[in-house]
């Protein structure tokens, strides 16, 4: 017999909170999400079809590795996960190449990396190990890429937490999702209706209460609920602004050993490829450069003309005055520099534009979370179950992907778990 007499407050209809809300809600628990958002998914944010031809995805886009969970849903929703493909090209100022800065020390870091036993942060890491005036162009490969691809600062970030991407050489086992990412949080979301959880939107929660075994959730607008256990699947940097309950005010303080990192995001559909009309670059899938936004993307194996600019990590704060036109026009000019095409041919070709610094998100404050040297401990103790209050999120995945969509879905169904089996 289903057990309606707990109700389970979760706050935040991201995919972690709608992970778990689908599965208390299919165990027969009476679920409510809260979310301060106008629409579910969080840092997964569909942009419209009518814009960019297709779904595009302003948030999470790529799915990473294996990712069981997110093919298994996919696959129950009926969506189809695509690899990618294409090749990977660095601009050095100069000239085009497919070679990757790391290429040429890939089997001394290797060698390296493999025999790390004592944990170091990546900056120590190379000034331990790669010191040398010779290795000026792998330190500044690895920098970057920690902080590109990682969204983390390599003066706190942990080498061995990055050790697998790095011999794996990190883009190796991408795909995506036809339709984007969007249609597995509509499948989600209605997986939860159907099981009977109320989603509210517009509910931003400023504290969390506890009395006598009970809790009450305090809306910004003066909402209450009263229930009996609290998920709070935020991102990190938000657990600050909400009041908590002593207990569980201690434990979130472990989230301080865990990094979290910002990315900037823009997309650009032009009305043709231009870009495949240079020379040899028409399997082009990255782009990568030293330019003010230093990563770019197309669609392939879709012909859809769309670039995708990327610029993660610590240095994103240099851009933080910039408003979503000034983004776009940072990207432009990036791309007239590494093409050496006058901005106004680029920008007479665009169609639609839209840019965003996860930063400047009130929701969000970032976009996803990396590991430090002390982050395995502190995600030990966040994900506990002890005391009424859970927290849950991609920042607690204690997997090789931490800060992706699949850590999400894990960890919220990790969750839920632990209250069924409490």
């Amino acid at each position: 017999m289903s057990d309606t007499s707990e109700h389970i407050v979760i706050v935040g209809a991201g995919a972690a909170g709608l992970m778990a809300a689908r599965e208390l809600g299919r165990a027969g628990k009476r679920v409510t999400i809260l979310e301060a958002r106008e629409r579910c998914g969080g840092r997964i944010h569909p942009l419209p079809a009518s814009s960019f031809g297709y779904p595009a995805d302003g948030g999470a886009e790529f799915v990473h590795g294996e990712a069981p969970i997110t093919r298994g849903l996919a696959r129950e929703a009926g969506l189809t996960v695509r690899p990618i493909g294409g090749a990977q090209w660095s601009f050095d100022g100069t000239d085009f190449s497919r070679e990757n800065p790391r290429d040429p020390y890939d089997d001394q870091l290797h060698a390296v990396v493999k025999d790390l036993t004592d944990d170091l942060t990546v900056a120590d890491f190379l000034r331990r190990h790669f010191a040398g005036p010779e290795y000026a162009r792998l330190r500044h490969a690895v920098e970057r890429m920690v902080e590109g691809y990682d969204a983390a600062d390599p003066e706190r970030a942990s080498t061995l937490a990055l050790r697998d991407e790095w011999m794996n050489d990190g883009h190796a086992k991408s795909a995506r999702i036809d339709g984007g990412y969007g249609g597995l949080i509509d499948f989600l979301a209605a997986g939860c209706h159907k099981s009977g959880v109320a989603i509210r939107f517009g509910a931003v929660v400023s504290a969390i209460e506890e009395r006598d075994g009970r809790l009450t959730v305090r809306g910004a607008d003066g909402a209450v609920h009263v229930c009996d256990r609290v998920i709070v699947t935020v991102p990190l940097p938000l657990l600050r602004e909400i009041a908590l309950p002593a207990a569980a005010r201690a434990k979130a303080a472990a989230a301080d050993d865990i990094g979290f990192g910002n990315v900037i995001k823009i997309l650009l559909r032009f009305k043709r490829p231009w870009w495949r009309e240079r020379g040899g670059l028409a399997d082009m899938l990255f782009l990568l450069s030293d330019e003010t936004i230093p990563v770019w993307w197309t669609r392939q194996p879709d012909q859809h003309p769309v670039l995708t600019g990327w610029f993660g990590g610590p240095r994103t704060a240099e851009l933080s005055h910039l408003d979503p036109q000034g983004l776009i026009d940072a990207g432009l000019d990036s791309l007239a520099a590494i093409f050496s095409l006058p901005r106004e041919t680029i920008a007479q070709d665009l169609i639609a534009a839209s840019a965003v610094n996860w930063a400047h998100d009130p929701f969000a404050r970032g976009a996803y979370s990396w590991a430090t040297l002390r982050t395995r401990t502190a995600q030990e103790r966040l994900a506990r179950a002890d005391g009424l209050v859970l927290f849950s999120g991609e920042a607690l995945y204690r997997g090789r992907d931490m800060g992706t969509v699949e850590a999400a879905l894990a960890s919220g169904l990790e969750t839920a778990g632990m209250i069924l089996q409490g």
